[in-house]
């Protein structure tokens, strides 16, 4: 993901032009179903804005960039869908990344457990790192989001021609699936791609945009890439007061694969999931706390709740279309700011000695 930034809307379009007929009898079709659609509301939204859209002086390169970034989304959510129910990494890395280098060999082998683990692996389908990774997780365990460029940026062997590989057209919408896809991010070392995707990727997570979900920072065995990394958030940012102690809660380092694994794995030991619902979170767990448990959250973490306590509850309606079935589950006034405290409780919901069928399957959604 390390190319430069094609400019919007520019290059030849390959869509070809759609039936003006055909498009007439869809769009009546639609309307006419709509009333019973499960998302109508959402739906109606964006028909809503299109035609707001079109009555606009809008000009011909404002529209090419929201038809492709249409095309975009469609083809993205047409190849994910069939795979909601299992959760996938992001790995992230420099695309020059030799083959013989140690950092090749530790995404190989990191994205290859990750696959006998039962999870699927995502990446960005060029060279260096990504092409480790769908080399260790196998064509079928795999995703391929490449990017065209002016200079075509080919697709690595291990991802080449496979129905889930996706060509994007746009970087934002690229990385957009990167995130809505991924249950944990993986960063190895590399360029000015590499530092993007971890700054964006952190900066998402500290304002609540991504997750709560692991980011986990590999390093060959000794080295100290993410360390200097480190050392630089500490030196520059924390110590003049731009970001907070906790904020370093949001990631972790490691150089080893099998803790990198197991640093994933057990984020979704207990904790499966979380939503808004009004002005409360709701954290679905895999099974529920016990009464100690529960009041050990309430001692230690009331410093990130706006009013009340962190309590039990069952599924509220707005919950109850969107899930098959009921998890145990905490409510909570969150204050929407603390997530680097967020991520310590949850890590502490993980760290419990709870055995179920379910804890012993991180992998599931």
């Amino acid at each position: 993901m390390s190319s430069p930034q094609q400019i919007p809307g520019q290059g030849p379009d390959p869509t070809p032009e759609p039936c003006f007929e055909f498009l007439s009898q869809e769009i009546s079709h639609l309307v006419e179903e709509l009333p019973s659609h499960e998302h109508w509301k959402w739906i109606s939204r964006s028909l809503s804005t299109l035609v707001n859209l079109a009555k606009y002086d809008t000009d011909r390169l404002d529209w090419k960039i929201v038809s492709h970034s249409l095309k975009d989304m469609e083809r993205g959510l047409e190849v994910f869908s069939p795979y909601r129910h299992v959760r996938k990494i992001a790995i992230f890395g420099s695309a020059r990344t030799a083959s013989d280098r140690p950092e090749y060999h530790l995404a190989r082998e990191f994205a290859r457990r990750l696959a006998e683990y039962g999870f699927m692996v995502i990446t960005g389908a060029g060279g260096g790192i990504m092409a480790a990774g769908n080399e260790g997780a196998g064509t079928e365990n795999s995703f391929g989001l490449n990017i065209q460029l002016p200079f075509e940026q080919t697709s690595n062997p291990y991802i080449q021609d496979d129905p889930k590989l996706v060509d994007f057209k746009y970087f934002f919408t690229r990385k957009l699936f990167f995130l809505r896809e991924s249950d944990a991010i993986a960063l190895f070392p590399g360029g000015f791609g590499t530092m993007d995707e971890a700054f964006e990727t952190i900066t998402l997570m500290q304002t609540g945009k991504y997750g709560p979900a692991p980011l986990v920072l590999i390093d060959r065995p000794g080295g100290d890439y993410w360390y200097g990394w480190q050392n630089y958030l500490k030196t520059c940012l924390l110590e003049n007061g731009t970001i907070s102690e906790e904020d370093l809660s949001l990631y972790s380092i490691t150089d080893n694969v099998e803790t990198a694994c197991q640093m994933i794995r057990d984020f979704y030991r207990t904790y499966h999931s979380s939503r808004y619902v009004g002005d409360r979170l709701i954290i679905r767990l895999k099974s529920p706390l016990s009464d100690e448990a529960l009041q050990c959250l309430n001692d230690d973490y009331q410093d990130i709740l706006t009013r009340g306590k962190i309590e039990r509850t069952a599924p509220l309606p707005e919950e109850l279309r969107q899930e098959g079935h009921i998890l145990p589950r905490l409510a909570l006034y969150f204050n929407q700011k603390n997530f680097g405290r967020l991520y310590q409780m949850i890590r502490f919901l993980n760290s419990l000695d709870q055995q179920t069928e379910e804890r012993e399957h991180p992998e599931s959604k």
